[in-house]
């Protein structure tokens, strides 16, 4: 049985500073990162953020494709390296390598202030495949504040009787990573607040 995930959270930022977080998010301190081709994060952010890693999470974040279509659409692939866990009740033979591939696909309009992210991962899939889709927008209400809903679909092929505790394990593993994926955008959007106070001053 395919398991569901949807969420609306609603940041108290501007729709083009929390895209800009987006693209900025690794490292922090709640998903580190090891290495990375293309790397658009600034120095003085990286040094305050990489005080307080404690593990990677994200092993490479690499862009395999970016332009710009007739629409002024920014489209950007990129091809990230995660570190998995696997549970304790899996056969460990099935997973030797508990990292995962995995394809984000990215699509910002600055003209209608949306930007949509799918992702998934490449390998691993019989035993459990998750999708992911997220919509920034700016907020109905609040020009201030940027909505974020995200849906997931997480399902298992692996058989073996199995199938419903896998699945059970990446919903409740995903919730929790996406509790954390806000946590650390809400960190570098706040270190982008503080960069453009008037009152900032590069260490």
């Amino acid at each position: 049985m395919v398991k569901f995930y949807q969420h609306v959270f609603n940041y108290d930022y501007q729709w083009q500073n929390v895209t800009l977080a987006f693209w900025l998010r690794y490292p922090n301190p709640f998903a580190s990162h090891g290495k990375t081709i293309f790397d658009c994060i600034t120095t003085t952010i990286r040094k305050k953020t990489n005080a307080k890693l404690k593990k990677k999470i994200v092993l490479s974040v690499d862009v395999l494709d970016r332009h710009v279509d007739e629409n002024g659409v920014l489209k950007t692939t990129r091809l990230v390296l995660k570190k998995g866990k696997v549970p304790k009740w899996f056969p460990q033979s099935f997973v030797k390598n508990s990292e995962a591939f995995v394809i984000e696909e990215s699509e910002v309009d600055p003209k209608t202030k949306t930007m949509i992210t799918r992702t998934k991962n490449l390998n691993h899939v019989r035993v459990m495949q998750v999708e992911e889709t997220q919509i920034f927008k700016q907020h109905d209400k609040n020009s201030d504040w940027t909505s974020c809903k995200t849906e997931a679909r997480i399902v298992s092929k692996f058989g073996w009787g199995m199938t419903g505790r896998i699945e059970g394990f990446g919903q409740s593993t995903f919730i929790a990573n996406a509790a954390k994926a806000r946590k650390g955008m809400q960190h570098i959007l706040q270190m982008i607040r503080e960069k453009q106070s008037p009152f900032y001053s590069p260490v």
